[in-house]
C-alpha cells in the first residue's frame, strides 16, 4: 500500500471536503491541455485560425466558455472549494498533426491548487468546440485532457514534452 492517500475521504470513507484552514497562501499555477480531432469536413471550414459558423466564431466562443467554465469549477465539482480566480487564459491553436490544442492556464493567491480549474477550463472549451461542430460532422474526437503542468502547491509537476 502507497503511502499516498485520497484526500477527499474521511476516516470513515465518506466523502470530505478538504480542510485547507492551516495550508499557507502561495501563488498557484495551472496549465490544462485538451485535444479534439475534428472530422477532415469540419478542417476545411477552418479560415486562418478559425472557424465560422451559423452560432458564430467556434474557437472564439470555445475560449469564452473556458474561462466561464474555469471560474465555475467549485459550482461542477463537488468537492472542490470555489476559488476566486486571479487570471484565466485559454489559448486554442490547431498543432502539427492537426488536431485543435486547447492550453488553459489558471492561477490564483490561495491556499489550495487550481488544476481542476485548468483543467474543466479546458474540457468545456473542447466541448463548445465539440457543440458547435456536430452540424457539420459527428465525428469528433475530444480524445486527451490532462495536466500539463503545475506550480505553488504541496508538489509542482510538469510534464516533460
Amino acid at each position: 500500500m502507497s503511502s499516498q492517500e485520497f484526500t477527499h475521504l474521511d476516516k470513515a470513507g465518506n466523502p470530505s471536503m478538504v480542510d485547507v484552514g492551516e495550508k499557507p497562501v502561495t501563488k498557484r499555477i495551472a496549465k490544462a491541455r485538451s485535444i479534439v480531432v475534428l472530422d477532415g469536413e469540419i478542417m476545411e471550414k477552418l479560415q486562418g485560425e478559425e472557424i465560422h459558423t451559423k452560432k458564430g466564431p467556434v474557437f472564439q466562443t470555445a475560449i469564452i466558455a473556458g474561462v466561464v467554465a474555469a471560474k465555475k469549477t467549485g459550482e461542477l465539482i463537488p468537492l472542490c472549494h470555489p476559488l476566486g480566480l486571479e487570471n484565466c487564459q485559454v489559448e486554442i491553436s490547431v498543432n502539427a498533426q492537426n488536431e485543435v490544442e486547447i492550453i488553459c492556464t489558471a492561477s490564483l493567491t490561495g491556499k489550495t491548487g487550481i488544476e481542476m480549474e485548468a483543467l474543466t477550463g479546458a474540457s468545456v472549451a473542447a466541448l463548445t468546440i465539440y457543440d458547435m461542430c456536430k452540424a457539420f460532422s459527428h465525428n469528433i474526437i475530444i480524445k486527451e485532457t490532462r495536466l500539463i503542468a503545475k506550480s505553488g502547491g504541496k508538489r509542482d509537476f510538469s510534464l516533460e514534452e
